[in-house]
């Protein structure tokens, strides 16, 4: 999927969470609402201007309209392995950094 595609699903997403209407976005970012319905399906190549508009419009920041759950679900595994190392001695995490080296090369291996 393109970005423009990948972006305008994610405003959909955005709009959607709102309860909001194509027409309601459109007119909160003094866009038409067919120009909204031609970003959401990708169809339009969009000025940063734009962007800035409909994410003032959603109360986002810009880089929200880039997230995708892809992106989301990865940042949450990480930031739950930090988690769950934060509490550990150095010499732990050592050991646990060569155990998942380990790992890695395995399946790295195995993949190829």
């Amino acid at each position: 999927m393109k970005l423009p595609e990948r972006v305008g699903n994610r405003i959909r997403e955005l709009r959607k969470a709102k309860g909001w209407t194509q027409e309601q976005l459109a007119e909160a970012a003094s866009l038409h609402y067919s120009y909204i319905g031609g970003v959401e399906r990708g169809g339009r190549n969009i000025s940063l201007e734009t962007l800035d508009k409909i994410a003032t419009a959603l109360q986002v920041p810009a880089l929200e309209l880039f997230r995708t759950e892809e992106y989301t679900n990865r940042q949450q595994a990480l930031d739950e392995h930090m988690v769950m190392l934060s509490s550990r001695r150095t010499s732990e995490i050592t050991l646990l950094t060569k155990i998942n080296k380990d790992i890695l090369t395995a399946i790295d291996v195995k993949s190829e």
